[in-house]
């Protein structure tokens, strides 16, 4: 007696990464000063590549893109994410979006995602 094959069940929730990631760009931007630009202040702490989160492609559990990174300081990083990105950007008077944006468009590394993708 030949049984019908075993199925195997759909993987729920699990897709490919659209996401663009890029760690010669999140190096990059590492090597920049922090974005609140405070260098007096900031310059005691490392500089670290934070997401921008808000209208980027991340989501629930998701980390948006590498191009969406820009440089801030562990301190300011640490505020980021408690104040929340709106609080942040009003508090310090900065466009994340706008910041993130620029250094990917000036990245030297970026053309290496996008001939990926």
């Amino acid at each position: 007696m030949n049984l019908p094959k075993r199925r195997k069940p759909e993987k729920l929730g699990v897709r490919e990464e659209p996401q663009i990631r890029n760690a010669s760009h999140l190096k990059w931007v590492r090597g920049h000063e922090c974005a609140v630009g405070t260098p007096m202040f900031c310059r005691d702490y490392p500089v670290e590549a934070a997401h921008v989160r808000t209208g980027t492609d991340g989501g629930m559990s998701v980390k948006p893109s590498d191009c969406w990174a820009l440089p801030l300081c562990r301190y300011h990083h640490a505020v980021q994410h408690a104040q929340g990105e709106r609080t942040f950007e009003q508090l310090y008077k900065i466009d994340m979006k706008k910041i993130a944006q620029g250094l990917w468009l000036k990245s030297p590394h970026r053309h290496k995602s996008e001939n990926q993708s």
